[in-house]
């Protein structure tokens, strides 16, 4: 218990003992950097905080639609339908179909022979996923920028041939 108890205490001390760094304030963000003494072991970093945060809209976009996609899908299917038996005998649920797995080597094989890819295959829903979406959103984005962009630019060159047409002499 004793051998305990000191070491609480000596932890303890530690905690309570403030750090030269957190007792110095920090540089408000009008004011300037203080230049670094040369003889001095501290280290002063000046930086402008972040006025808040700045979500990506690119992404918030692809968590609507990936919330607003609809019922989801079961990856599996639907379940089998009910059996219906005649007499005392179960089910028959046959097992693995090898004709059908026989089919999808083949194909695999195909494909990776080819050199296509093989994982398209086995997809089971159908749905994008939230980085596909956001992929899309991304493209959407950048080429409704671009069309404002070159909106802006035919603008800008049809008033500097208005204003060309209208300085020639002669018109």
């Amino acid at each position: 218990m004793v051998p305990g108890f000191s070491v609480a205490l000596a932890m303890l001390a530690q905690t309570a003992t403030p750090t030269p760094a957190a007792s110095e304030p920090a540089p408000s963000a009008g004011a300037s950097c203080p230049a670094p003494q040369p003889d001095s072991t501290t280290i002063v970093i000046c930086t402008q905080r972040p006025q808040g945060y700045r979500l990506n809209p690119d992404v918030m976009e692809a968590k609507r639609e990936m919330r607003s996609g609809g019922r989801p899908v079961r990856p599996g299917g639907n379940p089998p339908p009910e059996c219906a038996t005649v007499g005392p005998f179960p089910c028959f649920q046959p097992g693995v179909n090898l004709l059908a797995a026989a089919l999808t080597a083949a194909e695999m094989a195909k494909r990776a022979a080819s050199g296509q890819d093989v994982g398209t295959m086995f997809k089971t829903d159908p749905h994008p996923d939230e980085y596909h979406l956001y992929l899309m959103a991304k493209a959407r984005r950048e080429a409704e920028e671009a069309e404002k962009a070159a909106k802006a630019r035919a603008a800008a060159a049809q008033a500097a041939a208005a204003a060309a047409a209208a300085a020639t002499p002669g018109n």
